[in-house]
């Protein structure tokens, strides 16, 4: 087993929670250091973007149909960014208030950064294409570089690139060793916000893993060390377009013609940072991008007649308190949202499977009950699991149950002990295909696994709000005792993030107000 590999194994055992322990952190919050949600730079030209409230977006429930592809505009471009990577709203309790933004974050840390390589559609690039900094704050974009290229004329008309990065230390000042595994999440999270904006300009998104991390880094600047005081990596290169591309795409000839230096200086988030040896050392074993997943078709979802899909994605909410007693799911709903998830997000083949504790759904009972997101994987995971389970067919495809029985008590146990996990509709652990995986595609895949099931969770967000429904990520959970609930022996498969949906407590005293009032 070579070292990064190894590095990879030790980190994810290192960093489960169990009964006997948590995983290390600080133990405290250092309300000194809390990093700032917000990243800027200073000495960039800043060009201010429209607000996109008064836009017309289809019918959520339309997303996955033939959508006519809006032209690239400083418009669609804005709104892109709006409802991927905006803010959603700002909270509001006595004198304190914070920003709620459209894709979810662990602890609303925000690690990750988006950045967009354009073409020259806006006038104030006079004539030149651009890497541009998204600022959500003040929704506006800070010019990095200017420089003139012939890489567009080989696109498709009406494409331009996004840039991924992630601030780790945002994570790290509360969660300690196990915040690689959040920042992570958080990316496929932001990945996902993007996919679905897209598709409200009737734009496709594809993630360029022919890209290398070392040219992701210097595509956004982040090898020039001197900008920056804390450390910030490159996750993943997207390419937005009227239609899907080849995930092959080469961006030789556009960094051929980027400058060697940026404009801009990052603001410093913290006065300072707790150092934790485990971090810098994942994140450099999995930097390596080595061998492509295997192509699947995309999911595509039939659903019922629904709200326009920027109130959806406005909406969307992580809540802390479900209503339990109000918290029955009709089969109908329980169906949508489990098949909005069923196929491939994003056109590769599926490593995550949803364990699924099923405590309020009607006609269905109380007990345990897997979806399996890839049939090729059945058999294994029959053969994996405990011998007595029933693998007992139900309404809808691929969902089966294993087991009857009341287990509100064990997924609230399993959560970290939060009731949350016991008083929604169902919970769930999503259980990837890790040791196998890691072993054909090499260490960089352990960050690609994260990136599907967060990809998940806000698919799931988006599902159970376009219904009137909550929902919620569920990082902390005890690593090992979903495994021993389904009996799994060996290393195979491994948990990497747990959710939950049913409908929420509102906290009244809470005010909601309107993102970006004061530019309107």
């Amino acid at each position: 087993m070579n070292k990064d590999l190894q590095t990879v194994i030790n980190y994810h055992q290192t960093t489960k929670h169990s009964q006997q322990r948590y995983a290390r952190s600080l133990g405290y919050m250092d309300w000194s250091t809390q990093p700032d949600p917000f990243r800027d730079y200073k000495g960039a030209r800043k060009i201010e973007l429209p607000h996109s409230s008064e836009n017309a977006t289809p019918p959520y429930s339309m997303l996955d149909e033939e959508l006519p592809s809006a032209p690239l505009v400083k418009e669609s471009v804005s709104q892109l960014l709006e409802y991927s990577m905006g803010l959603a709203a700002w909270k509001v309790s006595g004198d304190s208030s914070w920003a709620v933004r459209c894709n979810a974050s662990s602890g609303n840390l925000h690690p990750t950064e988006s950045f967009v390589i354009l073409p020259p559609v806006f006038d104030e690039q006079n004539g030149k294409s651009g890497v541009c900094h998204y600022s959500p704050k003040n929704h506006e974009l800070e010019v990095l570089a200017e420089f003139d290229t012939v890489f567009w004329d080989t696109m498709e008309r009406g494409s331009f690139l996004v840039g991924l990065s992630s601030v780790s230390w945002r994570e790290v000042w509360k969660y300690g060793e196990r915040a690689f595994r959040y920042v992570q999440l958080d990316a496929g999270h932001a990945w996902q916000a993007f996919v679905v904006s897209a598709k409200m300009l009737g734009w496709s998104v594809t993630r360029l893993d022919s890209v290398s991390h070392a040219n992701a880094t210097k595509l956004l600047g982040l090898n020039q060390k001197n900008r920056f005081f804390e450390s910030e990596v490159a996750d993943m290169l997207l390419v937005v377009s009227p239609n899907e591309l080849e995930p092959s795409l080469s961006i030789d000839n556009l960094l051929k013609d980027i400058p060697l230096t940026y404009e801009g200086i990052a603001n410093k988030l913290s006065p300072s940072m707790y150092e934790w040896e485990i971090i810098p050392a994942i994140e450099e074993a999995t930097s390596v991008n080595q061998i492509a997943q295997k192509r699947a078709p995309r999911g595509k979802v039939e659903r019922n007649a629904t709200a326009d899909s920027k109130e959806v994605v406005l909406n969307r909410r992580s809540i802390h308190v479900m209503e339990k007693e109000n918290s029955l799911l009709t089969k109908e709903q329980f169906h949508a949202t489990l098949s909005s998830v069923a196929g491939s997000l994003d056109g590769k083949e599926n490593s995550a499977h949803l364990v699924l504790f099923v405590n309020r759904v009607e006609d269905y009972a109380e007990g345990l009950y897997i979806l399996v997101r890839n049939p090729n994987q059945l058999d294994q995971l029959k053969e994996q699991t405990n011998p007595a389970f029933a693998w007992e067919e139900t309404r809808m495809k691929s969902l089966y149950l294993l087991k009857t029985g009341d287990y509100k008590s064990l997924s609230k146990s399993i959560s970290c002990s939060q009731d949350i996990a016991a008083d929604g509709a169902f919970s769930l652990g999503m259980l990837c295909d890790y040791s196998r995986q890691l072993q054909k595609f090499g260490a960089h895949r352990y960050k690609e696994l994260f990136w599907e099931c967060g990809a998940i969770g806000q698919q799931l967000y988006l599902e159970a709000t376009s219904m009137g429904l909550s929902g919620t990520g569920i990082g902390c959970f005890l690593d090992d005792t979903t495994r021993e609930v389904l009996g799994l022996k060996s290393d195979r498969y491994q948990v990497l993030y747990h959710f939950t949906v049913g409908r929420g407590y509102v906290d009244s005293r809470i005010q909601t107000r309107k993102a970006y009032e004061e530019r309107k």
